[in-house]
């Protein structure tokens, strides 16, 4: 698709240079409509972003984390989340699903390649696509590396929760029955995914405030609130989402990223990670970039988990406009 002539300039003539280019509804099979938007000049450095959760969807300012005068990005809500349609269904759901639309985008733009950005889970289908598709990426910029295994998901509820969290801990095995908490994560699952609200509603509420609580590296509060789990407000979508993938092992085989690193060889990569992320910890990031040569860890002091933490913000831009230097190199 080539671009129009004067396209290139579009950023500079709008008075927001982070305005969308492009906004639609992209139909991409199986009664799935993605939202669709793009970022930049249209004769930019190709890059795509890839949100978190799974089930959360982009935001407004994840545009600006490209320079608009250097990047032609795509970003979307993937199946389900966000902005696309049907909102949070899990039917046709899958990672290879995720990974089909991202190349049914790419040769839409007319992309020949792409850097791929992601974050958590938008780091898990990064590293995915990348080494089902090697050959389509220019280079990779990761934060918080989330292989997408259930050891990770273990480690995180199970083992730091309750030694950095005890009281927090607590209150998220309190919301079972007592003869359903020796494994607690399957029990979250099930329950989130129960068609009864009266079973999915507190468990869905236990579960995104405790993820919210430990993504934050300092958090306004540090136990839920119990009186809250039955309201009736609208429920956080993310957490359907999520009990989705997780309790299909994010639909991959068992240590499947780590296992074929290998193909990301000569794709340089860039992973940001937060010193005390809770959720995605930097052995994780370290376990990667010692399978994947040609990539490197910036490590975060004083940050956790969240894109907003101190300063984490700042090293992913960094990090993108660095490897976009490296692309044109």
């Amino acid at each position: 698709m080539a671009p129009d002539a004067d396209a290139g300039k579009a950023s500079s003539n709008r008075s927001d240079p982070f305005a969308p280019l492009t906004s639609e509804l992209m139909p991409v099979g199986d009664g799935h409509e993605l939202h669709v938007e793009t970022v930049g000049r249209a004769d930019g450095i190709p890059a795509v972003y890839l949100h978190g959760g799974p089930g959360s969807g982009c935001q407004p300012d994840h545009r600006r984390l490209f320079d608009p005068e250097r990047f032609h990005a795509v970003l979307f809500d993937q199946r389900g989340a966000g902005r696309s349609r049907p909102k949070g269904r899990r039917d046709d759901n899958t990672l290879p699903h995720l990974i089909a639309d991202m190349e049914l985008m790419r040769e839409k733009f007319g992309f020949q390649r792409w850097m791929i950005v992601g974050g958590s889970w938008g780091a898990t289908l990064a590293l995915a696509y990348a080494q089902a598709h090697p050959q389509r990426v220019t280079g990779i910029v990761l934060r918080a590396t989330f292989l997408g295994t259930r050891r990770e998901l273990e480690d995180v509820f199970l083992g730091a929760l309750p030694r950095l969290h005890p009281g927090l801990s607590e209150d998220f095995l309190g919301v079972l029955p007592p003869e359903e908490r020796v494994e607690p994560l399957d029990v979250y699952f099930r329950r989130i995914l129960d068609a009864d609200p009266a079973v999915h509603g507190p468990a869905a509420r236990a579960w995104g405030e405790t993820e919210r609580i430990l993504s934050e590296h300092t958090s306004s509060r540090v136990r839920l609130d119990l009186n809250a789990l039955n309201s009736t407000r609208t429920l956080p979508s993310t957490p359907f989402m999520e009990a989705h993938y997780f309790q299909n092992d994010c639909f991959m085989k068992p240590d499947q990223l780590l296992r074929h690193a290998g193909r990301l060889e000569g794709i340089p990569g860039i992973i940001v990670q937060g010193r005390y992320d809770l959720l995605c910890p930097p052995a994780t990031s370290h376990a990667l970039a010692a399978a994947w040569r040609g990539s490197e860890i910036r490590i975060v002091e004083g940050a956790g988990h969240s894109l907003y933490d101190p300063d984490v913000r700042d090293a992913v831009m960094k990090a993108i406009a660095d490897m976009a230097s490296k692309i044109k190199r």
